[in-house]
């Protein structure tokens, strides 16, 4: 079993952004890191759309994002996961009124690229950790910028990202055989379409309830392998 080192330094690397982002956010003035917003929405678009146009087609990322999106509605994840956030503020007392946005934001942003699962898979299968190592440094500037707009809450991204991307690395070799390269391509245009609908809300656009769109990622795992 080969372990999840480089997700540990993945997690490591947002947890150390973030803490730097923190520290850096509250020396900034309020109306600087208001500024932050949308400056931070055009860079996520730009890399939302990026990830979006890496897929070979988008037929089934396009329709998995209309499945997951009333699958979501339905179950209400918006007001779920918001809920449980909520909790963990409670357990933490802490007063930040973003934690909740700044942890679920830097999860889907940080969480959803293709990078982190094509990098945990190649971890698994003993092919190297140089994929994680790079999203790691990427993902320590992106954490800082989160942690700085949103807070304390991005520190508790790391806890997620870890959890999937080291549970793809040690069921990697049982699950290889799924991990066909129109699955990894479905996965990073829908995953593109959450990243630039929170590049949207960042940009103070009509607000879209991005973690209701999450289930479009398992219709697209779905999907791609019925129709492979």
């Amino acid at each position: 079993m080969v372990l999840p080192i480089g997700s540990l330094v993945n997690a490591g690397a947002i947890l150390a952004g973030a803490a730097f982002g923190l520290a850096a956010g509250r020396a900034l003035s309020e109306g600087l890191r208001a500024a932050l917003f949308p400056t931070m929405g055009l860079c996520v678009l730009l890399l939302g759309i990026k990830m979006g146009l890496a897929a070979d087609e988008l037929v089934i990322p396009v329709i998995s994002c209309v499945l997951g999106l009333i699958t979501g509605e339905l179950l209400d994840l918006a007001g779920r996961l918001s809920a449980a956030g909520q909790a963990v503020k409670r357990l933490l007392r802490s007063g930040n009124e973003k934690f909740t946005d700044g942890l679920v934001t830097a999860t889907i942003i940080m969480g959803v690229g293709a990078m982190g699962l094509v990098g945990a898979i190649e971890e698994g299968l003993g092919g190297g950790r140089s994929i994680l190592y790079s999203k790691s440094i990427l993902d320590f500037f992106m954490a800082a910028m989160l942690g700085a707009a949103y807070g304390s809450g991005v520190l508790f991204s790391a806890g997620p990202i870890l959890l999937y991307q080291g549970g793809v690395t040690l069921l990697a070799g049982s699950l290889e055989p799924c991990f066909t390269a129109g699955l990894r391509s479905g996965l990073s245009a829908a995953g593109g379409l959450l990243v630039m609908a929170i590049g949207t809300n960042l940009l103070g656009l009509k607000p879209l309830a991005v973690e209701n769109l999450l289930p479009a990622l398992v219709y697209v795992a779905v999907l791609s392998l019925v129709f492979a």
